[in-house]
């Protein structure tokens, strides 16, 4: 017997988050209905779709014991910190073996979300286009959206021009692209630090821009992966901050000899760039440390700091912005550089409008995403059963939010819009998914 759409949520994208979402709605018995662009699962993870932003080199930055699934770990033989290769095995794996993939519609993008009334319970019109160029439409009981957050470049504006190849780096896979040019990275943040140090194989001189300093974290310490060290014992932030970057400057030294800035932050009050390599080729004269650009001229990049260089290339590593371009800003509740959500998850005036995903926090890992779905799931559960438990956590959504910071003071930066404390973070949302139960 078919569900009809009007009984089914509309769950869109099969990446991390998305997958995260099949899985916790299939085992509450939601019913639902999946929408992927691409041809098969895996998102980012998966550099043959036309949106991954993913590179040849790419490793998770997290290890895989602090990224995984907790019902699928990844097997043994699985490196510490794997490639987009092994990743994309491991989400095929799980769609496998929970049999997800029946519940998607692969090659369909979905093009426009909108309610079909001002009720908060309203249902919501889905209108999709296939691989072959045919729309459908359909009303949906609710929108659970998982399309990612890192595939829509932001490119910021430079003063003048440049006359050589200007690009960001969702456009860049391979090395190759660096063979015998002068490159100039726009960014040191963990994609900018992992691209110039493929680019010092293979570019005649590789130079990195940056306008503020940074936490450089090894990937290993003591000989196993850093973030695997410590958490047992919690900590003040003020004291946290204090102990860790005083070992961490046991290990890679203070990058202000490198010529990096130093940071007008405390430690954990900005995302820290996870890898061994970079401050290695720094230190060896492989890459170069810029102040920020000031303007292009040619082929010559002026710098702030009155210094001047020609590039044949210049990458920005600049992060991406949050796009949600099915829906209208306004019914996700978008407030200055992004969507102010419920636990980052709920949009306060609708009952079933959802977002998986959209939340930074260093050491989330999928498993954060994870009890995300868990709690949607058994809230839209709740929702269909009439429990009280859901209308509280309707009445909550309405109300202020909750502290995700942890006591941490983040930079107010667009990457960081949607930042959260990790451990805030998991304790409020297992919380409020305890209370669904």
């Amino acid at each position: 017997m078919t569900t009809s759409t009007e009984q089914q949520i509309a769950l869109i994208g099969a990446g991390p988050s998305g997958l995260a979402g099949a899985r916790c709605l299939q085992k509450h018995g939601v019913a639902f209905q999946g929408f992927e662009a691409h041809s098969d699962v895996g998102g980012l993870w998966n550099i043959h779709n036309p949106r991954s932003t993913v590179y040849q080199s790419a490793h998770l930055i997290s290890s895989k014991r602090m990224t995984e699934f907790s019902e699928f770990p990844m097997p043994e033989h699985v490196a510490d910190y794997p490639s987009h290769r092994e990743l994309l095995h491991y989400f095929s794996a799980f769609a496998d073996h929970f049999q997800l993939r029946e519940h998607f519609r692969f090659g369909t993008r979905v093009q426009k979300v909108e309610p079909v009334s001002a009720a908060p319970d309203t249902l919501w019109r889905v209108t999709a286009e296939d691989a072959q160029g045919h729309t459908t439409t359909a009303d949906y009981k609710g929108v659970l959206i998982a399309n990612g957050t890192l595939a829509e470049p932001n490119m910021p504006r430079f003063e003048g021009h440049f006359s050589g190849e200007l690009l960001h780096t969702s456009a860049y896979k391979r090395a190759e692209l660096f063979k015998n040019k002068r490159v100039l990275i726009v960014g040191a943040g963990n994609s900018g630090c992992d691209i110039a140090v493929d680019a010092v194989h293979q570019a005649r001189s590789v130079d990195i821009s940056v306008r503020r300093g940074y936490y450089f974290v090894p990937k290993y310490v003591f000989g196993k992966p850093a973030d695997s060290i410590g958490g047992k014992i919690t900590l003040p932030p003020w004291l946290k901050q204090r102990i860790d970057s005083t070992i961490l400057k046991w290990f890679t030294g203070d990058p202000v000899r490198f010529g990096f800035p130093k940071p007008a932050y405390k430690m954990y009050e900005s995302h820290p760039v996870v890898n061994s390599l970079i401050l290695y080729h720094i230190g060896h004269g492989d890459v170069g440390v810029r102040a920020d650009i000031a303007r292009f001229d040619g082929p010559t990049v002026h710098f702030k700091d009155g210094s001047a260089r020609d590039y044949d290339l210049v990458l920005a590593a600049t992060g991406y912005k949050l796009h949600y371009p099915f829906l209208d800003h306004a019914l996700l509740n978008w407030k200055g550089m992004a969507p102010s959500l419920y636990l980052n998850i709920f949009a306060p005036r609708f009952d079933r409008l959802a977002v998986l995903g959209m939340v930074e926090a260093s050491g989330l890992g999928w498993q954060g995403r994870y009890e995300q779905a868990e709690l949607v799931a058994r809230y839209f559960k709740g929702l269909d059963e009439g429990k009280a438990s859901a209308a509280a956590l309707n009445a909550a959504k309405a109300g202020p939010p909750p502290d995700l910071s942890g006591g941490y003071q983040y930079l107010q930066l667009e990457r960081m819009a949607y930042y959260v404390n990790k451990d805030a973070y998991r304790k409020a949302v297992r919380a409020a998914a305890a209370a669904q139960a």
